[in-house]
């Protein structure tokens, strides 16, 4: 097994036979999903904590789900009605999961490296599932093999990432595992969205959507984060939609069998039109789907090697 972490912080530190490792288990628990009983006793006796700090449907119930499917006891924590609200400090408020003998726990936070934070402080599991602007590795992972298992390869693949570069972890995420296996990335959006480094990170950069998906095999479509744009990084929304909505008619520039992904929620008619949204090459809910048999792989690869290293310290 090429997986012996105790943590998953993020992409950009993994090599390329670790993630092949995580995507391998993953088409594993994918073919459990056919069966009249889609439940492994992997995590029998494991419990697994969810601390989501910012709103999230897809990404939680995806980690709940995976988790259930393993045979864990979920625990939901809704910062709102924990010990937050009474001024307890995040590691604290780990530990005392922790002390409840948590095995793994799952974190949402606004904060980029809290999620390292708390590996640095806890013995229990950590996953990132979403950092302030820094990373969403499940996300990237998910996307990573939906692209795989629809094109049957990564390496020479044209990606483009359509929208809201700035404030993407899922950007980060799938720039650093796509480039990993050979992906040729593009990036494009307002310029006010674009980071000035981007570039730095082994992708090419546009400003103009048509230019850009000259032909492209997959669009993965980034939501505009209005919560995130306090800033006014563009003159309106019917601006942004004259220039950068995903439309049938931009997609003629693509390869004729592109594919369509989306991490969601979709903001319909802003960054991705109805046609587009629910075209034959639109492949957003796969990835739903495919994210549930990505959490279960991780879930699964840091449960042994967990088991690993506690066999290591008892002999």
């Amino acid at each position: 097994m090429s997986f012996n972490r105790k943590d998953l912080l993020g992409l950009e530190h993994l090599d390329k036979k670790e993630i092949q490792t995580i995507l391998d288990a993953a088409k594993s628990f994918k073919n459990m999903f056919t069966r009249s009983i889609k439940k492994a006793p992997a995590l029998i006796g494991k419990t697994v904590v969810t601390l989501f700090c910012e709103p999230s449907t897809r990404t939680r119930t995806s980690f709940e789900v995976a988790a259930k499917r393993l045979s864990a006891d979920v625990i939901s924590i809704a910062p709102k009605t924990s010990s937050f609200v009474k001024g307890e400090s995040l590691v604290d408020t780990a530990k005392t999961l922790e002390a409840m003998k948590a095995d793994i726990i799952i974190i949402r936070h606004t904060c980029a490296g809290a999620p390292e934070l708390l590996a640095k402080n806890l013995n229990a599991s950590i996953i990132n599932a979403g950092d302030g602007f820094h990373e969403h590795p499940t996300q990237g992972l998910l996307d990573l093999y939906t692209m795989y298992d629809k094109k049957k390869k990564i390496e020479g693949l044209k990606v483009l990432l359509v929208g809201d570069i700035l404030h993407s972890r899922v950007a980060r995420s799938n720039i650093w595992a796509l480039t990993k296996f050979g992906a040729k990335v593009r990036v494009v959006g307002p310029p006010t969205l674009i980071p000035k480094s981007i570039s730095s990170l082994g992708v090419e950069v546009f400003y103009d959507l048509d230019e850009a998906m000259k032909d492209v095999d997959v669009v993965n479509i980034l939501r505009i984060q209005m919560e995130r744009q306090q800033g006014a990084f563009f003159p309106s929304k019917h601006e942004y939609n004259e220039l950068y909505q995903v439309t049938e008619k931009r997609l003629k520039n693509a390869k004729p069998d592109v594919l369509i992904m989306h991490p969601g929620p979709m903001n319909r008619g802003t960054e991705i039109d109805d046609e587009v949204a629910d075209s034959p090459a639109s492949v957003i809910n796969e990835q739903v789907t495919n994210g549930i048999a990505i959490r279960m792989a991780v879930l699964h690869l840091l449960a042994l090697a967990r088991n690993k290293q506690g066999r290591k310290h008892t002999c």
